[in-house]
């Protein structure tokens, strides 16, 4: 959705996992999402690793220029962006992970306004993520693993709550 919204080329999400104090991509939309689902790297790398430990969120319009980018670590996803959006995923004053959004549209990065906007997006993602992965990262990737990542009634009630929440709430920004 957020690739949608701010007309980007691609989006990720990262969880954080804490115990072993790396970003993890869970979900990807757009250039890799085909093979960097699960690579991890350093929490403390690059403009993610920036925005999970500051918790505020960032947009760099010419990440060539940028000295928090760290080139290395893009190249190594086979996608080197030129702009960015990102914010953290907090909820319950936890950071959960980070919302990225890559080469977005130049008018949907243009201004406070639209900061906010990925901010409340990643907001709701965050609400949305407590629900169905309660668990830190680790054992919901062990979960899965073992078949017994599909949610219970009442907590798949919530998620699908949260999400058509969200979805209203984009539906309405325009």
């Amino acid at each position: 959705m957020a690739r949608a919204i701010f007309g980007a080329e691609a989006s990720s999400v990262f969880l954080l996992d804490e115990e072993a104090d790396e970003l993890v991509f869970q979900a990807v939309s757009g250039q890799g999402e085909e093979f960097l689902v699960g690579r991890r790297f350093p929490a403390g790398r690059g403009i993610a690793g920036w925005v999970a430990t500051s918790g505020e969120p960032m947009v760099v319009d010419d990440l060539s220029s940028d000295t928090s980018f760290d080139r290395s670590l893009a190249e190594s996803t086979a996608y080197v962006p030129n702009a960015l959006m990102a914010a953290p995923l907090i909820s319950e004053s936890r950071i959960l992970g980070v919302l990225e959004v890559l080469d977005p549209s130049p008018q949907a990065r243009s201004g406070v306004r639209e900061l906010d906007l990925l901010a409340m997006f990643a907001r709701q993602a965050a609400a949305a993520l407590r629900v169905v992965t309660p668990e830190p990262v680790r054992e919901a990737e062990q979960r899965a693993a073992a078949g017994a990542g599909v949610l219970d009634g009442a907590r798949r009630e919530d998620a699908l709550k949260l999400l058509g929440s969200l979805e209203r709430l984009l539906r309405g920004v325009g």
